[in-house]
């Protein structure tokens, strides 16, 4: 689950994304330095004072609860766009989730090892119980645009299954319990049960009773006009930190609420694909409130995160701040994950 950050852990926020042409990456890789921001986060917590992978413990519990991973490749993500919106915003997000597969043709792996694709690698670290791994395929495999907002411009836990029922009415997007992973994403304008108060996104899966059939599923909002301070921490900040906080950092797309919910679908789908009947991999005794992969690393980006760092990250001439490369040159800063192995949160732009 997503929650704002003075709620509940960090706020999982992006500081970049900015699109590169081939012909000028590598001078703008000349033009990178790095810098570890200080950033004051409400509740600000750390697991340890470990600064190689910030959130080391022995005291936290991630246990597996005996249910399936998605390892069934690849992962077919159905997209939902849920009200108006303008198709740079899809084509943005939509990058970011075709980078999560590997690629031989990525632009950027003659430039940096720090790709979404990396990212992803510790989210397939996640077995299920006959040691199958979390898929390292992802792809976009439909898209259905719900402009007359179906079920109002309030929606609810349950309504939020009733949009992916109109949808999959909706031929030809598919009903795929197989492989399928349905994302609902609601334009700025749609207003969520507990959205900005209590979560920045989640995810669940489908009753029978509502859509037809258990499929797993995740939302995230755009905070633009709602909650940006929240949601979108921080391109924004809370009117109690003007003048004591830090200012807000630029959004590298121009685009405050669409920048900030690249890092809750990173931190959904990871989630959702180590976790996606809430019956796998989590900390806690309560399946209703899991701690999960992405839950355990909020805030944290880079080496030395943790106390109100969000630890070293990337930054060009321009100020964008990022930790990952696209597929087609853009920049995206992603919250790092919860390793197995490690048992910490680490990511591929680690320092040490």
């Amino acid at each position: 689950m997503s929650p704002p950050h003075f709620l509940f852990f960090l706020l999982a926020t992006i500081l970049s994304v900015s699109l590169i042409s081939s012909a000028s990456k590598q001078t703008q890789q000349l033009d990178t330095h790095t810098h570890n921001p200080k950033l004051q986060f409400p509740l600000a917590r750390t697991l340890s004072n470990s600064k190689r992978f910030e959130g080391s413990s022995n005291l936290v519990n991630l246990r597996y609860h005996m249910g399936p991973v998605l390892s069934n490749a690849p992962i077919k993500i159905y997209i939902i766009w849920y009200g108006k919106w303008a198709q740079p915003h899809k084509y943005l997000i939509k990058d970011f989730i075709d980078s999560i597969s590997p690629s031989t043709t990525t632009t950027t792996t003659n430039v940096s090892p720090a790709t979404v694709s990396e990212w992803w690698k510790t989210a397939s670290l996640y077995t299920d119980q006959t040691g199958a791994n979390v898929s390292r395929s992802v792809l976009v495999a439909g898209e259905y645009s719900d402009l007359k907002y179906s079920q109002g411009s309030h929606l609810t836990r349950l309504s939020v299954q009733q949009v992916i029922a109109t949808a999959v009415k909706s031929a030809p997007f598919p009903v795929d319990h197989k492989n399928g992973v349905y994302l609902i994403l609601t334009s700025q304008d749609v207003t969520v049960q507990d959205f900005c108060r209590a979560v920045c996104g989640f995810h669940y899966f489908t009753f029978p009773s509502q859509v037809g059939y258990t499929l797993p599923y995740a939302w995230i909002g755009n905070s633009g006009k709602q909650c940006p301070e929240v949601c979108a921490y921080p391109f924004a900040v809370p009117g109690y930190m003007a003048g004591g906080g830090p200012g807000a950092l630029k959004s590298p797309n121009g685009d405050v609420g669409v920048d900030g919910m690249i890092s809750v679908i990173g931190h959904e789908l990871a989630e959702l694909a180590s976790n996606p009947l809430v019956n796998a991999w989590y900390a806690g005794e309560d399946p209703t409130a899991p701690t999960e992969i992405g839950d355990l690393c909020e805030g944290l980006y880079g080496t030395g995160g943790g106390g109100g760092y969000i630890g070293q990250v990337m930054k060009d001439r321009g100020g964008r701040s990022y930790n990952v490369y696209g597929k087609r040159g853009r920049r995206f800063l992603v919250q790092w994950l919860w390793n197995p192995i490690l048992k910490a949160c680490s990511g591929p732009n680690r320092l040490d």
